[in-house]
């Protein structure tokens, strides 16, 4: 479980980075999932490689999510969040 800062009692909000990552590491469990991603981002392994601390990759990857809804769902239940949480996160990354 990803380490959170308690806003009030039942609002909980992680860092949008390390909620990306916790996406990516989702995607990537699936071969066809990350193909796709690869594909419909522009991303390249090398830019993850050498970018994946920078807040445009990170968005990149929420984006990515979002734009199919059962994928979003399922990524935020894996690693523990509201799909919310990650579209919250991807507006902080790009902000």
């Amino acid at each position: 479980m990803f380490e959170t800062n308690a806003k009030s009692a039942g609002q909980i909000q992680a860092d949008p980075a390390t909620l990306a990552l916790g996406a990516l590491g989702w995607i990537l469990t699936d071969t066809d999932r990350a193909s796709r991603m690869l594909a419909l981002t522009g991303l390249t392994p090398d830019i993850l490689r050498h970018d994946i601390s920078e807040p445009a990759t990170l968005a990149a990857i929420l984006i990515f999510l979002e734009a199919h809804e059962p994928d979003l769902i399922a990524a935020a239940e894996h690693i523990g969040v509201t799909p919310q949480a990650l579209v919250r996160a991807r507006m902080e990354l790009e902000a």
